[in-house]
């Protein structure tokens, strides 16, 4: 167990300008831009009550004031979208996340026999299959959730600055948000749908740990190349038994079920991308967030999940056994 620590810490320390500062840096970005924008509208004067446009339920309404227009029931409804769905404000950073893991998945385990450190850590009572799940364990689960609390951060920050502006309008949020018990749940809800994540990475994480454990060179080539050069070969071949008339082979549902499950799989959320009718729909609350969390660990009863699982799997015992002996620079 001590030994898994001080190899996440490993993990965490030689990578922390990807899984830290990159989030970091688009929080900070974010934040400032909406920031700016606040202070800028108050400061000029731009945000305050003179001549206000907004809809109402399907209504547009002309008033000096927001404050004058916006009902009790109004206030409410949009206090209540606000502690429903301000955790979804930080979804920009969710996407930093899949190309940080894309790329450090890639150098894991190349990096290491290409500067020739494999011998060094071989040299050490640490075992192959403690490494690779090491550097596993870092791009499923630390990175995920140095991600989400940086992303949690920053849309609080954006919903303290959103509250302001309501404020400007003389309309204010903060007491009806603060009471609002999804306000403090919606952290919760997303580290909770860490679990779905993992089973819905592993496959992706598979493959890129394979290639980076086998390549010797050009592995962002072989880890998209490969995957790209068979889907364009499958369509040619479904192409070909088509124009005579025979079975295809559905390279569609391959391409769709196959291919982008190995590319795709870091992106958090891939098992919305296919859900059609069952995906829950907002309502005047905006999203239930606990909905989203039941439809995603419904999905665990997917047959194509636990396939992908086994891959995954398959994928990370063969990097294992890969790196025992593959240690040319």
């Amino acid at each position: 167990m001590n030994t898994m620590k001080w190899l996440l810490r490993r993990e965490f320390w030689e990578n922390k300008g990807g899984f830290v500062w990159a989030p970091l840096v688009a929080a900070a970005i974010m934040v400032l831009l909406v920031g700016g924008v606040v202070g800028y509208g108050i400061v000029s004067g731009k945000m305050g009550l003179d001549d206000v446009t907004i809809q109402i339920e399907g209504e547009v309404v002309h008033s000096s004031s927001v404050a004058k227009v916006v009902t009790l029931e109004s206030r409410e409804q949009m206090a209540s979208v606000a502690a429903n769905n301000y955790i979804a404000v930080g979804a920009p950073i969710f996407f930093v996340l899949p190309i940080v893991g894309f790329f450090y998945c890639l150098a894991a385990l190349y990096d290491d026999r290409r500067d020739r450190s494999i011998l060094f850590w071989k040299s050490l009572p640490i075992s192959d299959a403690d490494t690779v799940l090491s550097k596993l364990l870092t791009v499923l689960v630390v990175a995920p959730l140095i991600t989400i609390g940086v992303a949690t951060a920053a849309a609080l920050a954006i919903l303290f600055f959103a509250g302001i502006a309501t404020s400007s309008h003389g309309v204010n949020l903060f007491g009806a948000v603060l009471t609002n018990i999804n306000f403090y749940l919606a952290p919760f809800y997303v580290v909770a749908m860490l679990p779905v994540y993992i089973l819905w990475a592993l496959p992706t994480a598979g493959w890129l740990l394979l290639v980076s454990s086998w390549a010797k060179s050009k592995v962002f080539l072989w880890a998209v190349g490969v995957p790209l050069f068979a889907a364009v070969l499958l369509k040619w071949l479904d192409y070909l038994l088509g124009m005579t008339g025979g079975v295809t082979i559905n390279a569609d549902w391959l391409i769709n079920n196959v291919l982008e499950t190995i590319l795709l799989g870091l992106i958090p959320g891939t098992w919305f991308m296919n859900a059609g009718p069952e995906l829950p729909l907002p309502s005047r609350n905006g999203v239930d967030m606990m909905t989203m969390l039941g439809y995603s660990w419904s999905t665990l009863g997917k047959p194509a999940l636990w396939a992908g699982v086994v891959a995954g799997v398959a994928m990370i015992l063969g990097a294992i056994r890969l790196r025992r002996w593959r240690d040319e620079g």
